[in-house]
């Protein structure tokens, strides 16, 4: 691969990066205790309410890509796996708040990795991949922060 099928375009990784500061804010205000008048349980629900709303997102870009293969006969694998990531998500949301934060950010690694073999089946470009990998770390970081905050 050429070097800039690497390297992340400036769009995809500036939208990726603001797509953390949710993650980071509620983390970082559970860990504080700064939650700007709103009590814990409701910050921890929207981190996790908002952690199972970007690992639904991150199925519909596996649903987009399967959409744009020419041999749609070889798209069914990715079509199924693209709904996989809303329904587990909706899952950890059914589970006791002490589990959806962790259970939130094992998924979302899991998915990131799971996305990054799109790029070595040659369905995505390698700075996907590597913008999957930062972005699932850095979301999952965030939730195991809070998760360990109480």
């Amino acid at each position: 691969m050429t070097t800039s099928a690497k390297t992340i375009p400036p769009f995809p990784r500036m939208l990726g990066l603001a797509g953390l500061a949710p993650f980071w804010l509620l983390a970082l205000a559970l860990v504080t205790g700064m939650g700007f008048g709103a009590a814990p349980d409701s910050l921890r629900f929207a981190l996790a309410a908002y952690g199972a709303v970007i690992l639904s997102f991150t199925g519909g870009i596996r649903w987009g890509i399967a959409v744009t293969m020419e041999e749609q006969a070889n798209a069914g694998r990715e079509y199924v796996i693209s709904v996989i990531p809303a329904l587990l998500a909706w899952g950890a949301l059914l589970l006791p708040p002490s589990w959806q934060l962790g259970s939130l950010a094992a998924l979302i690694v899991i998915a990131g990795l799971i996305d990054y073999g799109m790029v070595c089946r040659e369905n995505a470009p390698e700075w996907f991949g590597n913008l999957r990998l930062i972005l699932a770390g850095g979301a999952a970081a965030a939730l195991i922060l809070a998760a360990l905050a109480g």
